[in-house]
């Protein structure tokens, strides 16, 4: 059975770079075909993709956040990471990392076979 868990930042300050570590037990994040995903979703709105990384390593991410994203991982601890720069308010969400068997685009759970179960990131003064 595989188990996810995000860390807890907690509260974050604008204009600080957010890091959110995921680990995985029960399956390798190397174990081929398996995608590692994070989505988010601010309070009042659906849910946003954004973005993961893949069984090699390799990584893909949504166009809205780009720019301030990377998702780096640690095989030797069967963890990956969201990093996100430059914070401001409009990242205050829920954040969520999320597994699945080949790559999931969507924001709706039933696209994922496992889940953490979230975590809440404050970005305030």
């Amino acid at each position: 059975q595989v188990h996810m868990q995000e860390s807890s930042p907690g509260l974050v300050k604008p204009s600080q770079t957010l890091s959110l570590t995921c680990t995985v037990s029960g399956a390798s994040i190397t174990t081929d075909n398996y995608y590692w995903t994070w989505i988010r979703q601010p309070p009042g709105k659906g849910l946003e993709w954004i973005g993961y990384i893949s069984y090699s390593g390799n990584t893909f991410y949504g166009p809205s956040l780009k720019r301030r994203t990377s998702i780096p991982r640690d095989t030797s601890k069967n963890q990956f990471t969201l990093q996100l720069t430059s914070v401001t308010p409009e990242d205050t969400a829920v954040y969520y990392c999320a597994g699945s068997v080949g790559p999931s685009y969507g924001s709706t759970w039933s696209e994922y076979g496992y889940r953490g179960q979230g975590t809440q990131v404050t970005i305030s003064d």
